[in-house]
């Protein structure tokens, strides 16, 4: 069953509404900073939870945050983080990029769209969100888990969104769960939109020392970030389940970054030349080729793991758009 053919409804929420979001199927980065009036559309949806109207705030509208799965799809965990965020007085969409696209799950194969599109849906679905009349359009913030996490990052870098939503538009904050920063911007400034990645330092998919390099370009450039690393913690220490090994995935922590130009375009590991050509999968068949991949990385909580998460999350969006 797809997730927008779904009914729930959350403790202190309306039922979930599903909203329709005009997004776009971009095969590389590219193709966004540089041609965003020509890519092949493409329309995805999610749901929103509003919170009950004893909480509306000011202006009669609501803070907003969009939660944005990662590789396995939308997971109990962030319909949990929904439901908190809901119950905690903001609004919350959960973003699904899978469903229209046809796939279940990307551990084993992450290039099966790309990672630009990622980034794409997240501001695709701001504009929509951004002009729902109970949402307060100054007050967006994006929390994206793993691959979500990697598209929030890329959504608050100022090259993508500029092309996509306009000079200085987009989110408030970023929430980025244990974020791949294999690819990164050469220019990596985020404007006004405040950073924070929440880590472990145990992670098998994502590499903790990449990540904070992005962070500390992402200071460097002017921007407000700050990253949490959490000692001994897996890949999505926030779920609240046991840790196990999933085989079918396919990891490449150790591969170097790959950098983007001005115009989007990838520089390749090995060249000094960006090429708007270069795609996911050929920078996937290089980090494979050159021994940087492998099967079976770890997920899952340890105890207290969650709530820490949680906790986290809630005082990270309280101050930023509370």
């Amino acid at each position: 069953m797809r997730f927008r053919d779904q009914d729930l409804v959350f403790a202190h929420s309306s039922k979930g509404q599903n909203l329709d979001i005009p997004s776009a199927n971009p095969i590389n980065y590219f193709d966004v900073v540089s041609h965003a009036a020509g890519l092949p559309e493409l329309t995805i949806d999610g749901k929103l939870f509003l919170p009950s109207n004893t909480q509306r705030k000011r202006g009669g509208k609501f803070p907003l945050v969009m939660v944005v799965p990662g590789s396995l799809g939308v997971a109990p965990s962030h319909l949990a983080h929904a439901e908190t965020l809901t119950g905690d007085g903001f609004a919350a969409f959960v973003l699904d990029s899978f469903g229209a696209r046809d796939v279940t799950s990307t551990v084993a194969n992450q290039t099966q769209f790309s990672f630009a599109s990622s980034a794409y849906d997240v501001l695709a679905a701001w504009k929509v969100l951004a002009s729902h009349p109970q949402i307060d359009a100054t007050r967006i913030g994006a929390q994206g888990h793993s691959r979500g996490g990697s598209a929030v990052m890329t959504a608050a870098a100022r090259r993508f969104a500029d092309a996509v939503l306009g000079q200085g538009a987009g989110l408030k904050a970023v929430l980025a769960a244990y974020p791949w920063s294999g690819h990164q911007f050469l220019d990596p400034r985020v404007g006004e939109t405040e950073i924070r990645v929440v880590m472990g330092d145990a992670d098998e998919w994502c590499s903790p020392m990449q990540v904070q390099g992005h962070c500390q370009a992402i200071r460097l450039a002017g921007g407000t970030v700050a990253m949490r690393l959490i000692g001994g913690a897996q890949h999505s220490f926030d779920r609240g389940t046991d840790i196990v090994n999933v085989a079918e995935a396919s990891v490449s922590p150790a591969a170097p970054t790959v950098y983007l130009d001005h115009s989007g375009a990838f520089i390749h590991p090995l060249r000094d030349v960006a090429d708007s050509k270069l795609t996911d999968r050929d920078l996937m068949v290089y980090a494979l080729k050159a021994g940087y991949g492998r099967k079976g990385a770890k997920i899952g909580s340890r105890d207290g793991e969650s709530e820490l998460f949680r906790a986290d999350m809630l005082a990270f969006w309280r101050r930023t758009l509370g």
